[in-house]
């Protein structure tokens, strides 16, 4: 019986430190990430996109239409 008592006090142990860890505060983890960084990045490459999209989607349209004529006929 006793055997089984120390098992189940250090699973409880393990279980306790695992959500403890989980509930941290963000300042107190040392690897936090860039976010201005990151949301930088992403509008950066949005912009990208719709430019790309705004200068090329006149021939892209009419690609689209042509190769959809050319199957049809």
């Amino acid at each position: 019986m006793k055997v089984f008592g120390n098992r189940y006090g250090s699973l409880l142990m393990m279980l306790g430190t695992a959500l403890s860890a989980g509930t941290r505060r963000a300042e107190d983890h040392h690897e936090r990430g860039d976010v201005p960084g990151w949301v930088m990045i992403t509008l950066m490459s949005a912009v990208l996109v719709a430019a790309l999209l705004a200068l090329a989607g006149p021939a892209l349209e009419a690609m689209f239409n042509q190769a959809m004529d050319t199957v049809g006929s």
